[in-house]
């Protein structure tokens, strides 16, 4: 089992820490507020470091972080730590001002996504979009009659083979939508997703690619 690294110690960053865990993988959460490390270790049973030392320790790195610090993470995580490494990208561009009757705003263009904009600040690493158009609580095992699906993008093959084999143990079936530019079209789900939450407090839900 290789070793996870988790930039970020929010609710997502904490879900999918505790998945990995469930699945036999060794963990740290990185996060660059001292007085949270106790308090993660007690929740998730993973370990805790900095940004910088949680890019360093994982195999696999996970990137889950507010779309606005998703660049300043990666200048914390340190670009040189990175390199040849998956990265597993479940961010979106959300905007801090707040929605428009159920629609969120978002800090990037159809033409640039913020994926598009992290691969470019690392070319040597392999980002992979996974786990951005789903709520938490279903991201790891969730107990829907079907499974839902998980759209993946980026450039690197086996980095996608590798999250492949990662949304299988979590239950989640891959629908791989090529390059990173497929991304302009995936973060965007984000916004169709949270719309029945904002509008009718309904958060229970995923989406389902259906095949002929």
């Amino acid at each position: 089992m290789k070793k996870v690294g988790i930039l970020g110690s929010g609710v997502v960053g904490q879900t999918l820490a505790k998945g990995f865990i469930k699945h036999g993988h060794e963990v740290m959460i990185g996060t660059n507020d001292s007085k949270k490390k106790e308090l993660l270790k007690s929740e998730t049973k993973a370990q805790t470091g900095t940004f910088k030392e949680t890019a360093r320790y994982g195999d696999i790195i996970v990137l889950a972080v507010k779309g606005t610090a998703a660049l300043a993470a990666i200048d914390m995580a340190g670009p040189e730590n990175l390199k040849g490494k998956t990265i597993i990208d479940t961010t979106n561009p959300i905007a801090d001002t707040p929605p428009d009757n159920g629609v969120l705003h978002y800090t990037t263009s159809l033409d640039n996504s913020l994926m598009e904009q992290l691969q470019k600040k690392v070319p040597e690493a392999h980002f992979v979009k996974a786990f951005s158009s789903i709520g938490s609580p279903f991201m790891v095992n969730p107990n829907f009659e079907t499974k839902p699906s998980m759209f993946i993008c980026g450039n690197n093959e086996s980095a996608k083979q590798e999250v492949r084999k990662v949304l299988d143990l979590f239950g989640l079936e891959t629908e791989d939508m090529g390059g990173v530019e497929a991304a302009r079209a995936i973060e965007p789900l984000a916004i169709l997703w949270c719309i029945p939450g904002f509008k009718e407090n309904r958060w229970n839900h995923a989406f389902k690619l259906i095949k002929a």
